[in-house]
């Protein structure tokens, strides 16, 4: 972040002397780039601050004891993430040249932390040679921002076709709801609408789309049935929009592994206004305490406590593991994906965040709920009272526990 705040105030410089000794007229255009970064950069809806008051800069990236470890004995899958599809279309969000601020989170969830130079400076050169081999790559990630629909399934073709055996495609959809039109007849794939990939307003004039779109369904909304034929392998599905429910109507036509994590369809209006600077349902797969803090008013944290909070973190999730490996109903396919470091934590992390939103006093409709494709039997996981207990402790320590429900008072 330092090389980026040095570089931002070296291009501001540039864009100063460029427009003064050249008169040009694009210095507005210039200008809008820098804000872009500024924006950018300032997205996070929490500080963590040193005691002299300097910015503490948290990595989201996976790090050596990042992700719940598996216990002795516990069966799940041994599918490894490969390839990711992290796909934004998000009307009015942050972004940077064509990356939004969730498809960064994103991209940053499914990263390794870089090994620190240091440590390994210190190791002697065999070792490390030894050591390599068992460190696991990062997956490899296409990044599309606004993609139509040919380029879309171009990427996914690609990378079904490219995907290893024993590999896990993961599909990330950050993009604006497209609601169903009118009554349809049947119940199929194609029927409850899906998100806009890209919002093809550069394509055909304004007026010929909105004829169209009357009776016919919008061209670049990716369905749930247009997925169907990458479901001949595994595939690991996250959606965040305002019409995320229509994958819930998805079926597993090939019997391999599928999930879909979607996201809540709306937001208490107290969240609202901060759509802007990222989803809450993507920052809690990325940053799961920043987004606690961020839903319980929290906009500023002393670095001690933020180190307390994320050792508590680590706990629920190692809980949330043995929750999810322990229970007898859940659906096979989340176990075949947690052999997987990034799938698990993404898994715990969803978890954790659908629990949390809904014991939170302000998140009262249905629709404020992430869900998930097959469902997970709630007893055992989201309203698990062992797992609210620890969201109780943990609202203790940051004392804000009286904006969550203690569902132990309706017994």
């Amino acid at each position: 972040m330092d090389v980026v705040k040095d570089l931002v105030k070296e291009l501001s410089d540039e864009i100063e002397d460029y427009t003064h000794r050249f008169n040009t007229e694009d210095q507005v255009e210039w200008n809008l780039v820098l804000q872009e970064v500024a924006s950018f950069i300032e997205a996070d809806p929490v500080m963590v601050l040193n005691d002299d008051n300097t910015i503490v800069i948290t990595s989201s990236r996976l790090t050596e004891t990042g992700a719940p470890l598996l216990e002795q004995g516990m069966i799940v899958g041994q599918l490894s993430l490969a390839d990711a599809l992290i796909i934004g279309n998000c009307n009015n969000q942050v972004k940077f040249s064509e990356l939004t601020v969730d498809m960064f989170r994103m991209l940053q969830a499914l990263e390794r932390e870089p090994m620190n130079l240091a440590s390994q400076m210190n190791k002697p050169g065999i070792q490390e040679a030894a050591d390599k081999p068992t460190r696991r790559e990062n997956p490899h990630k296409y990044l599309l921002y606004k993609p139509t629909f040919s380029q879309l399934y171009t990427f996914l073709a690609a990378s079904f076709k490219e995907l290893p055996a024993n590999s896990v495609l993961l599909i990330y959809l950050s993009a604006t709801g497209v609601f169903p039109t009118g009554r349809s007849d049947g119940e199929g794939p194609y029927d409850f609408g899906g998100v806009l990939t890209n919002s093809n307003r550069d394509i055909i004039n304004g007026d010929a789309i909105h004829k169209r779109n009357q009776s016919h369904k919008e061209m670049h909304c990716l369905h749930p049935g247009d997925l169907y034929p990458f479901t001949r392998k595994p595939l690991f599905i996250i959606v965040d929009s305002s019409n995320s429910v229509a994958y819930k109507n998805f079926t597993n036509l090939f019997g391999q592994p599928l999930v879909c994590l979607l996201s809540p369809t709306a937001y208490p209006k107290a969240l609202q206004d901060q759509s802007q600077r990222g989803s809450l349902f993507t920052l809690f797969l990325n940053n799961p305490l920043m987004a606690f803090l961020f839903v319980s008013g929290l906009s500023s944290m002393r670095r001690g406590l933020w180190e307390k909070c994320q050792e508590y973190l680590r706990k629920i999730n190692r809980d949330i593991a043995q929750l999810l490996t322990h229970s007898r109903s859940i659906d096979q396919a989340f176990l075949q994906f947690f052999g997987d470091e990034f799938l698990r934590l993404l898994l715990t992390r969803f978890v954790f965040c659908s629990a949390t939103m809904r014991m939170h006093k302000a998140f009262r409709e249905t629709r404020n709920y992430p869900e998930s494709y097959p469902q997970l039997p709630r007893d055992e996981t989201v309203e698990n009272p062992h797992l609210q207990k620890h969201i109780l402790e943990l609202a203790s320590i940051l004392d804000v526990r009286n904006i969550f429900e203690n569902p132990m008072d309706d017994y």
